[in-house]
């Protein structure tokens, strides 16, 4: 990170009111109104206002085409929002993108590699591009790559050998490696076994307690989430139905058959949607 950039007394990142819209062919399920030239209009985000502290870890819940993604994205600079403002550590998105890009990395659950090149030759690639020396890249790489659970003599295969959770370790590590203050988390444990899982959700962990790292966290897992976030926004269609600590969000439930509520308890009553199970294509 440049020395340049300021984030000293600054929230780590505050939305308001932003709104994304996309225009949609037929056929598309997703909710949608007609403009006058009769295109049909997705409102992906739907004037979205929230704000993380930093250190906090914050949760974003929500059905599959709720706007997720989409947020992340224009956090991420990768979008630009239609309406509304976003920061991070007090940098515009749209008016200082280079800044806020130093400050941040991001997880997506479609990882994106050269797949003939080892996974060290992927993360020294990524780190160059940050800026970092080659021998400080490595070091670092092999640091990370090992803490994830991922074993020396694999490090230095190619990555089309690898399981698509191994992918995904590789993939949390490349992100990891420029020490970002603001990591953005787009569904990172979707698709992976029992023991990959929990090895990611270990040292997100440690990232919360020993690293000066907020990290943004989208999920379909409700248990990662309780475990995991100090607070959690359900998002649905696009806005904001709750926004809470996971106490408080299973506070809006009532005991059921003598049963304390859970995540997914609070997703069901708040969204009237079924969850939607992940697979392993």
């Amino acid at each position: 990170m440049s020395a340049m950039i300021s984030t000293t007394g600054h929230m780590a990142l505050e939305i308001s009111g932003v709104t994304k819209q996309f225009v949609k062919s037929d056929g598309l399920r997703w909710p949608w109104k007609r403009d006058t030239n009769g295109r049909k209009t997705v409102v992906a985000v739907d004037h979205v206002s929230l704000h993380v502290q930093r250190g906090e870890v914050f949760g974003i819940l929500g059905p599959n085409g709720s706007g997720k993604s989409t947020l992340v994205r224009c956090i991420a600079t990768l979008l630009l929002p239609d309406q509304g403002r976003i920061s991070v550590f007090g940098h515009d998105v749209l008016r200082e993108e280079m800044a806020v890009k130093q400050l941040i990395n991001r997880v997506s659950v479609e990882a994106s590699f050269f797949k003939k090149l080892t996974p060290m030759e992927n993360l020294i690639y990524g780190a160059r591009l940050y800026g970092l020396g080659a021998r400080q890249a490595r070091e670092r790489a092999l640091e990370v790559l090992q803490r994830l659970g991922l074993k020396r003599e694999v490090i230095f295969r190619p990555m089309e050998e690898m399981s698509r959770g191994m992918q995904q370790k590789v993939a949390i590590a490349r992100a990891f490696l420029t020490q970002p203050i603001l990591l953005l988390m787009d569904e990172p444990t979707t698709g992976l076994d029992p023991r990959s899982k929990r090895e990611v959700q270990a040292f997100l962990e440690e990232l919360r307690d020993t690293h000066d790292a907020t990290i943004l966290l989208t999920t379909h897992d409700m248990q990662e989430a309780d475990a995991l976030c100090d607070r959690i926004a359900i998002l649905d269609e696009g806005q904001i139905v709750a926004l809470d600590t996971p106490a408080g969000l299973k506070a809006l439930v009532p005991r059921s058959n003598g049963h304390e509520p859970t995540l997914e308890d609070v997703f069901m009553e708040l969204t009237g949607k079924r969850l939607v199970k992940e697979v392993d294509q």
